[in-house]
C-alpha cells in the first residue's frame, strides 16, 4: 500500500513538474511575431525574419502518394491555399520526394514557399555531393534551409564540426549562393541536440533552425520541449517542431485527436509544425488546425497533458526515441558518408 502511494506521489510530483515547465515554455509564444491571413497563420523564423507558415508539409510524406501526378496536386493545393514551409531531405525514397517537389515547385511555384531539405552525409565530400543532388532533384540553384538530419548519436556533433566534417561543406555552398540558412533535426535525444548546439558555440557557428518532436507525449519522455526548446528561443534560433502526431502513434492511444494534437504543438513557440500530408483529406486536416486554433490556456494544456502522462511514460508511442525504427542513417550507414 505504501509502495502504491509513494508511486502515485511520484507520478504526481512528475506531472506537476512537467506542467510548469511547459507553461514557462508556453509564455515565450508570443515572441513568435504571428500574423493571420485566411486559412493559414504566419510566424517568423527565429532571428531570421523569414515569414513561414505555422504548418508546414512534411516531404516524407509526399513520397508515398501513388503518382507524381497525385503529389504535385497536393503540394501545389498546399501552397494555393497558403502553406509556404516545404519540408524535406536526401534520403527520402532514394530522392523521390525530392524530384517529386521539384516538379511541383516549377511554373512559379517556387517563389511562393521556402524551401528546406536535409543531408546525411558527415564528411565534407560526402555532405557536399549530397547537397549538389539535392539542388539538383529540387530543380533550383539554392535551397533557403539546409539541415543536418538525425543528430542521433553521441559522436554525431563531433564528425559534423571536424576539419574534414560536413559544417566546412556547408560554409562553403552558402559563400557559393547554395544556402541561405542552416539547421539541423534529431529525434533520439534531447541532450545530443544540445551537444550540437554546444559544438556549434565552440567553432563560432550560429544555426538558424533546429528540428525536433514536439508533441504532447514528448511533454512527459525524453522531452525536446522542456530541455531544448527555451534555448532556441533564447538564442533567436527557429524552432521547428516534427512529430506533432508521433507519426501516428499518438491516436492510436486514443488519447488525443490530431487536431489536439496540431494544436498543442502549434501553442508553443514553434515557427513551424511539420506535419506529414499523403492526401487530400490529411492536407484540409491541417488547414483545419490552422483555420480553428487558439493558443492552449492553462486549463485546457493542463488537461490535455493529465489525459497524456500515464502513457507517455516509457515512451511507447514515441518510439522514434526508444528504437533504431525511424533511424535511416543506422539502417543505411552509407548515407553519412564517413569514407569520403
Amino acid at each position: 500500500m505504501q509502495t502504491s502511494k509513494t508511486s502515485v506521489e511520484m507520478n504526481r510530483r512528475e506531472f506537476m513538474a512537467v506542467t510548469a515547465a511547459t507553461g514557462a515554455t508556453l509564455a515565450m509564444a508570443p515572441t513568435l511575431g504571428q500574423s493571420r491571413e485566411s486559412d493559414m497563420i504566419y510566424r517568423t523564423l527565429g532571428g531570421t525574419g523569414e515569414k513561414i507558415s505555422a504548418i508546414g508539409l512534411g516531404g516524407y510524406h509526399i513520397g508515398t502518394l501513388p503518382t507524381k501526378e497525385e503529389s504535385v496536386r497536393v503540394i501545389r493545393t498546399a501552397i494555393d491555399r497558403g502553406m509556404t514551409f516545404m519540408d524535406n531531405c536526401w534520403d527520402y525514397h532514394d530522392g523521390k520526394s525530392e524530384v517529386w517537389m521539384g516538379e511541383a515547385l516549377r511554373d512559379g511555384y517556387r517563389q511562393k514557399v521556402f524551401r528546406m531539405t536535409k543531408i546525411d552525409g558527415q564528411k565534407k565530400t560526402s555532405a557536399a555531393r549530397q547537397i549538389d543532388e539535392s539542388l539538383k532533384r529540387l530543380q533550383t540553384d539554392r535551397i533557403d534551409l539546409m539541415q543536418m538530419h538525425e543528430m542521433i548519436r553521441p559522436e554525431d556533433p563531433e564528425r559534423i564540426f571536424a576539419e574534414d566534417g560536413a559544417i566546412a561543406a556547408l560554409l562553403e555552398a552558402k559563400k557559393a549562393g547554395k544556402i541561405r540558412y542552416f539547421g539541423f533535426t534529431g529525434h533520439k535525444d534531447p541532450k545530443i541536440h544540445l551537444k550540437v548546439l554546444e559544438f556549434g558555440k565552440k567553432n563560432n557557428f550560429k544555426f538558424d533552425a533546429v528540428q525536433m518532436p514536439l508533441n504532447v507525449m514528448d511533454a512527459h519522455f525524453k522531452s525536446f520541449e522542456k530541455e531544448v526548446v527555451r534555448v532556441l528561443v533564447q538564442e533567436k534560433i527557429g524552432v521547428l517542431g516534427m512529430k506533432p502526431l508521433g507519426s501516428g502513434a499518438i491516436l492510436q492511444s486514443k488519447q488525443a485527436t490530431a487536431i489536439e494534437c496540431l494544436h498543442y504543438a502549434m501553442s508553443l513557440p514553434t515557427s513551424t509544425v511539420i506535419t506529414g500530408i499523403d492526401s487530400m483529406k490529411i492536407l484540409e486536416q491541417a488547414f483545419e488546425a490552422a483555420r480553428t486554433f487558439k493558443p492552449l490556456d492553462e486549463t485546457r494544456r493542463k488537461e490535455l497533458l493529465a489525459r497524456t502522462s500515464g502513457p507517455a511514460q516509457d515512451g511507447e508511442f514515441e518510439k522514434f526515441k526508444t528504437t533504431t525504427n525511424f533511424d535511416g542513417t543506422v539502417q543505411n550507414p552509407q548515407w553519412l558518408g564517413l569514407q569520403g
